[in-house]
């Protein structure tokens, strides 16, 4: 049970780890590119505004695919291009309501989902980001804005990746401590099972040896108990010895 439980916390330290590589590549990737995060073709981008209801939302986050043939593109199709709002270059994404053919070259009238009028400008082939690919996480957008600040990228990023990259080497050093430790032989734990035995067979000798000592006194207090009335059975016949030899010496002088 540990051990799985140890595999699966090491598969989820790394897709953290993977994911925290990933979201660092978009953040860098985007301060290159004008804001657009390129990740081998593939565009996350955060929704601004709800012009695109209920198509998707603002504060989600949908991905865009570059576009290899501006001819591929029709109309219904949803993209993400550049355009002008209020003297500013920004990205909109729109969907596809016309596309015009002038001289070789395609130009196409957008219009959000939840507007009611085209949009003012046509977006030409060079505006093109990319085209949704019809994938959207929705509210992430609020994440990826966090992640994209100098606060969110250091909590989220830099400090999981620095604790993770310390903890390998600790990991490390343990190993490389444990490796240079000396391993017992076989040999060597034959001979500490049998000093062990020889041990508790000693201590086992030593514990009956001090049970009969404490006994001894015991069996020494008997025989003295039985001496005693043997000791007191000849004191009468040495008092009446000498009663004898006092009538005989009478008699004589008689």
């Amino acid at each position: 049970m540990k051990k799985a439980l140890k595999i699966i916390g090491n598969v989820l330290v790394w897709i953290l780890l993977i994911f925290a590589l990933l979201i660092t590549i978009v953040v860098f990737s985007s301060d290159r590119n004008g804001g657009v995060a390129n990740l081998f073709g593939f565009m996350p981008m955060t929704v601004e505004t709800g012009s695109m209801e209920p198509t998707f939302y603002e504060d989600d986050l949908i991905i865009v695919k570059e576009v290899d043939d501006i001819y591929s593109l029709k109309e219904g199709d949803v993209i993400t291009f550049w355009t002008i709002i209020d003297g500013q270059r920004v990205k909109n994404t729109h969907r596809i309501v016309k596309v015009n053919e002038l001289e070789n070259t395609r130009t196409f009238v957008t219009r959000g989902d939840n507007n009611t009028a085209d949009d003012t400008d046509t977006a030409k082939a060079g505006d093109i980001i990319g085209k949704w690919t019809e994938t959207r996480i929705p509210g992430f957008g609020k994440v990826m804005r966090f992640l994209q600040t100098r606060t969110g990228f250091f909590i989220c990023i830099i400090l999981p990746m620095a604790i993770f990259f310390l903890y390998e080497l600790y990991r490390f050093i343990a190993t490389l401590i444990e490796i240079r430790k000396p391993r017992l032989t076989e040999t060597d734990e034959e001979e500490i099972k049998r000093r062990a035995i020889e041990e508790y067979l000693a201590s086992q000798k030593a514990k009956e040896g001090e049970q009969p000592a404490a006994e001894a006194p015991k069996a020494e207090e008997a025989p003295a108990a039985e001496a005693d009335p043997v000791t007191e059975a000849p004191a009468p016949e040495a008092t009446a010895a000498p009663a004898e030899n006092t009538d005989a010496g009478e008699g004589k002088t008689e």
